[in-house]
């Protein structure tokens, strides 16, 4: 009876040692599964103001600026005013500003875009999966991804007008 517990104790130490092998591995080598400058962007398939669904396959060979936002985020309404001042600069310019409202419904976006004045494209993630897969922490959160989908910067916080002019005049050069 004691020979038979031996190769089952030997499996379960080689499956123990294995498992944690793989999580001090992962944890040490492995990502946050968070986009990051020089990485592709993920993609997305949101509905849009529009009502028509829109991915950032739609875009491609354009400069992108994905702006997540939400109303009741201060620093996001504060800065709608730079990011349609600079959409009316660059869209004639292969440069797509596209805003991605975070989990509130259709009407109160459709109210705030009204009463702010924009006409960027506004998709609505009423889900949160883009959210998710951006790894989107704090609003507002922009992404600037050059023309061939890769990720050129991530800004956390409030953009100003010269700050998104310079992100986005390294985009197009």
């Amino acid at each position: 009876m004691g020979k038979a517990r031996k190769p089952i104790q030997i499996v379960i130490l080689f499956l123990i040692v294995l498992v944690g092998g793989y999580a001090i591995g992962s944890s040490v080598f492995g990502g946050s599964g968070k986009p990051e400058e020089g990485s592709k962007a993920p993609s997305i398939d949101l509905l849009g103001l529009d009502g028509v669904g829109h991915t950032l396959d739609e875009y491609k060979g354009k400069a992108i600026v994905l702006n997540f936002w939400g109303s009741w985020c201060t620093p996001c309404v504060k800065e709608m005013p730079a990011l349609q001042a600079q959409w009316e600069k660059w869209k004639d310019k292969d440069v797509v500003v596209i805003g991605i409202n975070v989990g509130e419904d259709q009407m109160t976006v459709e109210n705030f875009v009204k009463q702010v004045d924009i006409d960027f494209p506004i998709l609505m993630d009423t889900g949160r999966d883009a959210v998710r897969s951006y790894g989107i922490s704090p609003l507002p959160t922009t992404f600037f991804i050059n023309a061939k989908g890769k990720i050129d910067n991530i800004h956390i916080g409030q953009l100003d007008l010269d700050s998104l002019d310079d992100q986005i005049g390294k985009l197009v050069d």
